[in-house]
């Protein structure tokens, strides 16, 4: 299915700062609006854009720039989207996990489970350079089952056992569920 971009990038901002609120104006970096540099993310990673890329190409979409309230000369800079990349706090990513999440019809089913992402695909001279050690993060997805839409995501370094986070993921959205589904890991939890 082809992705009108234009399109795209208006439903970002709209679910952008629906789901930042009062906080959607503040400046994050680079005396840029915190959801403007929200929405660049969203736009670079749609197209797959380097951040070198991303200020580019918008030089050059004068709609796309139009409803980011940019003008030509006022583009960020790449350093500054790859700096607030790291900068945004996760409150603003779940926020607009949440909202986004809210466009699918929800059943009140929910399937967890839990996996692990490898980093070591990073450079170890990254790695250094960032002072990151962490090799393996595990990440707990809570997934309705009718719309796939992803609801709730917990990531963790520290490998909490499956019965601690799970409990952890549904209690922050147990108001909009009647069941969840989840296999041997999760077992030793009561709801």
């Amino acid at each position: 299915m082809e992705v009108d971009l234009l399109d795209f990038v208006e439903q970002c901002r709209h679910l952008v700062k629906q789901a930042l609120g009062k906080h959607a104006g503040e400046p994050a970096s680079g005396g840029f609006a915190r959801w403007k540099h929200v929405v660049l993310h969203c736009f670079r990673l749609e197209e797959d854009h380097s951040y070198r890329e991303t200020p580019n190409r918008l030089e050059y979409m004068a709609e796309i720039r139009d409803v980011l309230d940019l003008d030509r000369d006022d583009l960020p800079d790449y350093s500054t989207l790859y700096k607030s990349f790291d900068r945004l706090k996760m409150w603003a990513w779940r926020a607009l996990l949440r909202v986004s999440a809210q466009q699918h019809p929800q059943s009140g089913h929910a399937a967890l489970d839990s996996t692990f992402f490898d980093r070591r695909r990073a450079s170890s001279y990254f790695r250094q350079r960032a002072g990151r050690t962490i090799q393996t993060l595990k990440v707990t997805t809570l997934t309705d089952v009718e719309s796939l839409a992803v609801l709730d995501v917990h990531i963790t370094a520290r490998w909490k056992h499956d019965t601690k986070t799970g409990p952890q993921v549904v209690r922050r959205n147990a108001d909009d569920l009647q069941s969840v589904a989840a296999d041997n890991g999760f077992q030793d939890w009561h709801t």
